[in-house]
């Protein structure tokens, strides 16, 4: 078994466990030790991520490959900065609410970088930074917020199946199908104790 090569996806997006301190939102918020997360982790979670040629998103390939295999029809632009954003002090405070779509969330970091948190199976908040380059997707129903990091500025690809619905629902949602389908496709393990794979 050769050793496998570094996953390049690791260059532009990292994930850690969070601590619990209520300094501000846009430090890294490591644990000591530090403890970080894998990109297959995240996947077990329903979080699926690409590292793609943020200078030609216009012609990249492999973005409109990933587009339509996914069905991503709708695309548009979101800069999150003070200068950008209307109503920017509010729209973090929201962002940073933690809250469910019933829709996929995906975002294609073009510019900048910032962070989506997501809960684990044992309800911690895991961290993960996405710099240029980074698509992730997160999948419906999972609990998750958004903040800008210490360099307070993202520029990112939005995208979504049909007409972009972006309701946010705060926690506690529990009874929406959404959220039951997510917990029964990523939260509850299978008699030996391995997630469902729900890519099977």
């Amino acid at each position: 078994m050769g050793s496998v090569g570094k996953d390049d996806r690791e260059e532009v997006i990292q994930a850690w466990y969070m601590d619990n301190s209520n300094e501000d939102q846009r430090l890294p918020h490591h644990r000591d030790p530090k403890e970080f997360v894998s990109l297959d982790k995240l996947a077990e979670l329903g979080v699926l991520s690409w590292r793609l040629d943020a200078d030609n998103y216009e012609t990249d390939e492999e973005l409109k490959k990933i587009r339509e295999t996914r069905g991503y029809s709708y695309m548009d632009f979101c800069e999150v900065c003070p200068e950008k954003l209307p109503n920017y002090e509010e729209k973090i405070k929201n962002f940073f609410e933690e809250h469910l779509h019933t829709d996929e969330e995906i975002r294609y970091c073009v510019a900048g970088s910032g962070y989506f948190d997501v809960r684990d199976r044992d309800e911690a908040w895991i961290r993960i930074w996405v710099k240029k380059g980074a698509m992730i997707v997160l999948p419906a129903g999972i609990y998750h917020r958004f903040t800008l990091d210490s360099d307070n500025y993202i520029k990112a690809m939005r995208l979504f199946v049909g007409d972009p619905v972006w309701t946010p629902f705060n926690r506690p949602h529990d009874h929406l199908p959404a959220r039951k389908q997510y917990v029964d496709n990523f939260v509850q393990k299978d008699v030996a104790g391995h997630a469902v794979d729900a890519a099977a």
